[in-house]
């Protein structure tokens, strides 16, 4: 495989060698005795390897590895990613004094690159990991790899469905449309940006090797634009208001006080609520992508929102004062 000296020159340049990732020579090598083990079996007596779901190579350490390589790879992507957009956001007189910073040191270009480096570092493990499952559904004739990545994405560590990638994404488009000195920076990003087919929204970009993401941001339950977006763990993007509505739960409660079996309203998954991601550097690409739509949805939910919050607060008094 080409891809394996790319992986691995990948990995070992920029200082990436101190990040965790995938075993990608040994798992080969792994995949490659596997294969003739199988050739071994079909030469000799007849044995139905092909039909079989056990492995003698790769049971009790294939799948458990690799799944244990994975969470590494998310949990750094995730946190890294979520301490470079928290530097980006800050407000108030701790963005003053990053933006000072920034002005003298020559931060915001150190920012981009190192945005771009995570995208890409998410990439090259995600593709790698696929090759890898793929490897070894041919091998086996199973479809074992493929039932693998569904378990890894329902525990939220397929690192392609992560909301702190959609979070970059729109981080960078953001930067792209309001900053001069990143379209001085040609990059990984450069093919990203959010189209509207038919007046239904995705963020589309083309990463690293011709992957290709496609992200609806249509809200499933208004079916409109999602606004004020959330991403909940298992990796359904939706309005904030919906989603209160979804775990039944007010605005000033906040989502988070949702019941811990409450469920996803499209996959009907438990406990979904308590690790959502508000998805805010997504949120200012649709404010400026389009404007209109958003100032009369930001009328309406601030209406909603008041409403909401006059209700909450006339019930804590009756229960104050034991009405």
């Amino acid at each position: 495989m080409k891809f394996c000296k790319k992986y691995q020159e990948y990995m070992q340049k920029r200082g990436i060698q101190h990040l965790p990732g995938v075993g990608f020579k040994r798992f080969k090598k792994i995949l490659k005795r596997c294969r003739e083990e199988h050739q071994i079996e079909r030469d000799g007596v007849h044995v139905s390897s092909s039909s079989s779901s056990s492995c003698p190579v790769c049971d009790g350490t294939f799948f458990p590895t690799l799944l244990k390589e994975m969470s590494a790879i998310a949990f750094c992507f995730n946190s890294r990613a979520q301490k470079l957009l928290q530097l980006h956001l800050a407000t108030g007189f701790e963005k003053y004094l990053i933006l000072m910073k920034n002005r003298f040191q020559g931060k915001h270009v150190q920012l981009i690159e190192e945005g771009e480096d995570l995208v890409t570092y998410a990439t090259v493990n995600a593709i790698a990991i696929r090759k890898i499952l793929k490897k070894y559904d041919k091998i086996h004739h199973s479809k074992q790899g493929q039932a693998f990545r569904l378990q890894a994405r329902s525990m939220s560590i397929e690192i392609l469905h992560s909301p702190w990638l959609n979070e970059l994404i729109a981080f960078y488009i953001n930067l792209k449309e309001t900053k001069s000195t990143v379209r001085t920076i040609p990059g990984l990003l450069d093919e990203c940006s959010v189209k509207f087919d038919q007046g239904k929204p995705s963020l589309s970009c083309i990463l690293f090797d011709s992957v290709h993401l496609e992200i609806d941001l249509t809200c499933s339950i208004c079916l409109d634009t999602v606004f004020d977006p959330v991403s909940l763990t298992c990796g359904h993007i939706l309005c904030y208001m919906c989603a209160c509505s979804a775990a039944s739960v007010s605005t000033v409660d906040g989502i988070k006080a949702a019941h811990p079996r409450a469920k996803c309203p499209l996959c009907r998954k438990e406990g979904v609520y308590r690790g959502v991601v508000h998805l805010d550097e997504l949120n200012i690409l649709l404010s400026r992508s389009c404007p209109e739509y958003w100032m009369e949805r930001l009328k309406s939910e601030r209406i909603e929102r008041i409403q909401q919050a006059k209700k909450h607060w006339e019930t804590q008094c009756r229960t104050f004062v034991g009405v």
